[in-house]
């Protein structure tokens, strides 16, 4: 059921469909993604957009299932630093698909996130979640460390696609590519649900919520709904800038969730996990400072641009 709403609520987004028509529009001089392919204008085949949806469907299927026992097994300090090296993941993942440069400053990020994750897995040792026994908390950290590159492999992918495949400059474009997949997951994780005969359990678990009914419901419904929201700004980033500065901002606050964690849920907090914080920390605004020596370089260089053309 966790995985199941990370996809469901894509219904919301059908009617948007309808003010948004496919025509292209002429932001090609600043958006990166539409200047590469704004003079190819054929458009891609039915077989070849199925087959494009069916397997980003599937890959957001195994992702959110890996995601979902990894905040099943882990406490929620754990779980956001390991989520944090998404941030690693689509930088090698950026390098190799979407030429992305790998700079002293991203380095420094992939080096500093790989040893938080590092010192996360020996705490392993350590801590010792309640309830929680060590194979369920070694199969946790994997699936997440899984889902992490696995999400970021999914950014990558997205965007490569829009550049070689879509080739439309339209937000219908990019609210497709979230509604097709994410029916394509949803239908998964229903096969999923009953094959599991986890369904059977669905009525008990609601009865049982602490809050009532009514909040369990309320608690699936706007998680799906906001799971979505999520999902198309993410989607819209890569558009309109990058699979890796989508990352970026789709991790913005995951360094403050461990603090989060230990006042609203009293989740340990020992040296370790500090130490790991500290470097997720630090990793993070490296990466984020090497975005901003990009954005300022492009601002440059675009400015000269403009002097020349108004010069002539």
């Amino acid at each position: 059921m966790a995985t199941f709403v990370q996809s469901a609520g894509f219904p919301i987004l059908l009617p948007l469909l309808l003010f948004f028509p496919s025509s292209i529009n002429s932001n090609t001089a600043t958006n990166p993604i539409s200047a590469s392919f704004a003079n190819k204008p054929e458009a891609p085949t039915l077989s070849t957009l199925t087959f494009l949806y069916v397997g980003f469907g599937a890959l957001l299927t195994g992702d959110n299932l890996m995601y979902s026992y990894g905040l099943l097994y882990l406490p929620v300090s754990t779980y956001s630093l390991l989520c944090a090296t998404q941030l690693a993941f689509n930088a090698l993942f950026s390098f190799f698909l979407n030429s992305q440069k790998l700079s002293p400053f991203v380095l420094n990020s992939v080096t500093l996130l790989t040893a938080s994750a590092s010192l996360l897995a020996v705490n392993a040792d350590s801590e010792n979640p309640a309830g929680i026994s060590r194979r369920k908390y070694v199969i946790g950290f994997l699936c997440t460390l899984g889902a992490s590159a696995t999400y970021s492999l999914y950014l990558s992918l997205v965007q490569l696609s829009f550049e070689k495949v879509i080739r439309k400059e339209t937000f219908s474009a990019v609210l497709k590519m979230q509604i097709y997949p994410s029916f394509v997951a949803t239908c998964g994780c229903v096969v999923g649900l009953f094959a599991s005969t986890e369904w059977e359990s669905l009525e008990d678990e609601m009865r049982g919520y602490k809050e009532g009914k009514v909040s369990y419901l309320m608690t699936l419904i706007w998680t799906a709904i906001t799971w979505q929201i999520s999902s198309v700004g993410l989607l819209g980033l890569i558009f309109e800038v990058s699979s890796l500065f989508s990352n970026v901002i789709s991790t913005l606050a995951l360094p403050l969730v461990p603090i989060l964690a230990v006042v609203f849920l009293h989740d340990k907090m020992n040296g370790v996990k500090v130490m790991a914080m500290l470097l997720a920390i630090w990793g993070f605004l490296s990466y984020i400072y090497q975005h901003y020596l990009d954005d300022a370089k492009s601002k440059t260089v675009l400015t000269n641009e403009n002097e020349v053309t108004g010069a002539q």
